[in-house]
């Protein structure tokens, strides 16, 4: 890929790493497929069980390569949207990825590079990154990124961050729930690989489980609908080889089968 490196982290773990150090890792049409593609194949590599997104330099990334927005605002009504089309489903083939998802986040993470960490399910913070839904200072909106940011962050501080346009630092970030961890920048690739490690011992097939489901569940009255989805889908995984192993081997006070040795 031209983009991005993709190579193991450790055993079980792939890190995609956004490789366009020169422009702070703006992501173009050409970053946006291979990330898509990029996700898709780890996705359906069985020895893979942890994803990390990372950016190369200083930078996570700085959201929309500039160049590319400039030919946007000068194509057509289809061709906008074909291209905000792809945008959106990468980011959507990150979100619903199968595996758990890491992003690893220093310095400045920027108009997409904000959607990129939302959309993955855990963000680890260097205490020197600062981010920024900055698309209203180019006079465009973060519209594609708008429902990853509000699940991260709740309706009310999306939309400040959003009209605004405000940069804020690590410890408000993990104050609002942008990210949920923040460590000094040498500690960033410790706080990863600990997080890494609680990921690798819980079984794969659940944590799909819970992908799954927290994804039908809404912030909201427990309704019986909802009730019913939750107890049917703990009575099948109950039956499971995987839940078996678990049991089994906590009994026998032993790593379960599908912990990395």
């Amino acid at each position: 890929m031209d983009t991005l490196r993709i190579e193991p982290r450790a055993p079980g773990v792939a890190q995609v790493t956004m490789a366009r150090e020169a422009v702070f890792n703006a992501f173009d049409e050409a970053m946006i497929g291979e990330l898509d593609a990029a996700f898709a194949q780890l996705e359906a590599d069985d020895t893979v069980r942890v994803i990390v997104l990372s950016g190369a330099g200083k930078h996570f990334s700085a959201g929309a390569d500039l160049q590319w927005m400039q030919r946007a605002s000068s194509a057509s009504q289809e061709w906008n949207l074909a291209d905000a089309r792809r945008f959106a489903a990468m980011l959507a083939r990150i979100e619903a990825c199968a595996k758990p998802t890491v992003a690893r986040v220093q310095g400045a993470a920027l108009g997409g590079g904000v959607g990129l960490a939302c959309a993955c399910d855990i963000a680890i913070a260097a205490d020197d990154a600062s981010f920024s839904v900055s698309e209203a200072k180019f006079g465009i909106l973060p519209a594609v990124i708008g429902p990853y940011v509000v699940n991260a962050v709740g309706k009310r501080q999306a939309k400040r961050l959003a009209l605004t346009t405000e940069r804020i630092r690590a410890g408000e970030a993990l104050a609002i729930g942008l990210v949920q961890q923040v460590v000094a920048r040498e500690q960033l690739d410790s706080a990863v690989d600990a997080a890494i490690q609680n990921l690798l011992a819980g079984g794969p097939a659940a944590q799909r489980e819970i992908k799954q489901l927290f994804a039908q569940l809404e912030v909201g009255p427990i309704t019986p609908a909802v009730r019913e989805l939750t107890a049917a889908t703990i009575a099948r995984v109950r039956g499971t080889d995987e839940a078996r192993e678990g049991f089994a081997a906590f009994m026998a006070k032993r790593p379960a089968n599908w912990i990395p040795r």
